[in-house]
C-alpha cells in the first residue's frame, strides 16, 4: 500500500506544476489589460476582452477536453495542452512585436493579441481538465481529495502572485506602454511550456478513468454528470466563481491605475506600485489555499465555502460603501520575495483580503460538485470546464457596470451578487438528492 501510494509522488508533483502554468498565462491578462486600457478610444469594458478571450475558450472546449481525457487519458490531453500554449503565447508575442506608436490603429494590434489569448484559452481549459479530477483521484476523493486540490491551487497561487508584480514593472510608464512591454513576460511563459512539455513526456501518468476500448460496444448509459442536480448547481457556482476570482483583482488594478480625473476616476497609481497590490490579493489566495489544505482532510468542503462566502460578501459591501479618500498603509508583496509597505483606499485593502476567501473555492465547490457522481467525472469535469467562461463574462459585465456608473466601487456589486449564490450552494444546493443513480 505504502509503495503505491510513493508511485503517486511524481504524478501529483506534475499536476502542481500544471497547475502554476494556468494561472501563469491566464495572470497575464491582468497587466496586459492595464496597458489596453490606456490606448485612445478603450472603455473599461473592452480592457476585459483579452480575459474574455481567454476564458470564452473554456465555452468551446470544455466538452472535447473532457472527451480527450476520456479517450486518449491525462498524459495525452496534458501534453496536447501544453502544445496549443506554446502557440497561443507564440500568437500573443507576435502581437507585441507589431509595430505600433500612439495615435496609429490600434485594432490590428489588437485583433492578434485576443487571437493569442482565444488560443491560449483552449490550452488553458485542457490543462484545467486534466489536474482537478486527477489530484481529486489520486487523493481519494471526500476531503482528502479536496486537501490536494487545494495544495495544487496554494501553486497556482504563487504563479499568480508574480504575474502582476511582473507585469507592472515591465508596464513601467502607463501612459506609454505598449504590449511590446508584455513581451519579457511571454517569452518566459513559452519556456515554460517547452520545459514542461518536455518533462512531462517522460513522467509516468496513471489513468484511471480513460475509457477502455471494450467499452465501445457496450450499451449507451442513460445517465450523466448532467443527471445530478446538485453537479449541475455546482457547474452554476464555478462560473460565478471564476468571474468573482478574476474580476476583483483585475478592477482593483483598474481602479488604482486609473487617473483621477476623467472618465472613470482612479488613484493613478504607478503600474508598478499597483501590481505588488494586486500581487499581493493572489499571495493571500496562496496563503489561504496553504490553510485550506492543511485543514481541508478535517474541515467539509461545504462548511469551508459557506464560511468563506459569508466572510467575503462582508468585506466586499464593506468595500464599496467606504468613501475611496480613507487611505490605509498595507503590506504587499514585492517582486524580490519580500514584503513592503503600500498606502491605498482602505476599500482596496478589504478587496485584496477576499483573496483568503477566494482561495479555498475552487477546490470546495469542484469536490461538492463531483462528489457522489463516480464514473462520470471525467465527462463532469470537461462539462465543469465549459462554465470557467464565467471568468470572462462577469469582468466583462463588471466593467460595463463601471463605465456606466462611472465607478470602480458601483462595479463590485457584481462580484457581491456572485458571493450569495455561493452561500447559497454551499449551504442548500450542493446536497445530492439523485443518490439512486448507478455510479460504479
Amino acid at each position: 500500500m505504502n509503495d503505491k501510494k510513493k508511485s503517486y509522488v511524481l504524478p501529483i508533483a506534475m499536476m502542481f506544476a500544471l497547475f502554476a502554468m494556468i494561472s501563469f498565462v491566464t495572470g497575464l491578462s491582468n497587466p496586459l489589460g492595464v496597458i489596453i486600457k490606456n490606448q485612445p478610444g478603450v472603455q473599461n469594458w473592452m480592457s476585459q476582452l483579452g480575459n474574455f478571450a481567454n476564458f470564452l475558450a473554456y465555452l468551446f472546449m470544455g466538452l472535447p477536453a473532457g472527451l480527450v481525457l476520456k479517450r486518449k487519458g491525462y498524459k495525452f490531453t496534458a501534453l496536447s495542452a501544453i502544445a496549443v500554449g506554446f502557440i497561443g503565447v507564440g500568437i500573443q508575442l507576435i502581437s507585441g512585436l507589431m509595430p505600433y506608436e500612439k495615435g496609429d490603429n490600434f485594432l490590428p494590434v489588437f485583433s492578434v493579441y485576443l487571437t493569442g489569448a482565444f488560443v491560449s484559452g483552449f490550452s488553458m481549459c485542457m490543462l484545467n481538465t486534466v489536474v482537478n479530477p486527477l489530484l481529486n483521484t489520486l487523493g481519494g476523493g471526500g476531503k482528502k481529495g479536496n486537501q490536494l486540490i487545494q495544495f495544487g491551487g496554494s501553486i497556482n497561487s504563487l504563479a499568480a502572485t508574480i504575474v502582476p508584480i511582473l507585469g507592472g514593472y515591465l508596464i513601467g510608464d502607463i501612459a506609454r506602454a505598449s504590449l511590446r512591454n508584455a513581451v519579457p513576460a511571454l517569452l518566459i511563459a513559452m519556456g515554460i511550456f517547452a520545459v514542461a512539455f518536455l518533462v512531462l513526456l517522460m513522467v509516468r501518468i496513471p489513468e484511471p478513468h480513460m475509457e477502455k476500448k471494450v467499452e465501445k460496444a457496450a450499451v449507451k448509459d442513460k445517465y450523466s454528470a448532467m443527471s445530478f442536480r446538485h453537479f449541475i448547481l455546482g457547474t452554476v457556482a464555478i462560473f460565478i466563481y471564476v468571474g468573482v476570482e478574476v474580476g476583483i483583482p483585475n478592477f482593483i488594478n483598474l481602479f488604482l491605475t486609473a487617473p483621477e480625473a476623467g472618465g472613470t476616476t482612479g488613484m493613478a497609481m504607478d503600474a508598478g506600485a499597483a501590481g505588488t497590490v494586486v500581487g499581493t490579493y493572489w499571495f493571500l489566495m496562496l496563503i489561504g489555499r496553504f490553510l485550506g489544505g492543511a485543514i481541508g482532510g478535517k474541515i467539509a468542503a461545504k462548511t469551508q465555502l459557506a464560511f468563506v462566502s459569508s466572510l467575503a460578501i462582508i468585506l466586499v459591501v464593506a468595500g464599496i460603501f467606504i468613501p475611496s479618500s480613507i487611505s490605509v498603509s498595507m503590506p504587499v508583496f514585492l517582486a524580490d520575495i519580500s514584503f513592503g509597505m503600500q498606502v491605498v483606499p482602505l476599500s482596496v485593502l478589504l478587496f485584496v483580503l477576499c483573496g483568503l476567501c477566494t482561495s479555498v473555492m475552487w477546490g470546495s465547490i469542484f469536490n461538492l460538485a463531483v462528489e457522489g457522481i463516480g464514473k462520470y467525472t471525467a465527462m463532469g469535469s470537461g462539462i465543469f470546464m465549459v462554465m470557467v467562461v464565467g471568468g470572462g463574462v462577469l469582468p466583462l459585465i463588471q466593467g460595463a457596470v463601471a463605465d456606466i456608473t462611472v465607478s470602480y466601487m458601483a462595479s463590485y456589486w457584481v462580484v457581491a451578487a456572485g458571493l450569495v449564490y455561493m452561500l447559497w450552494y454551499a449551504l442548500i444546493g450542493s446536497k445530492n438528492i439523485n443518490t439512486n443513480i448507478p455510479v460504479e
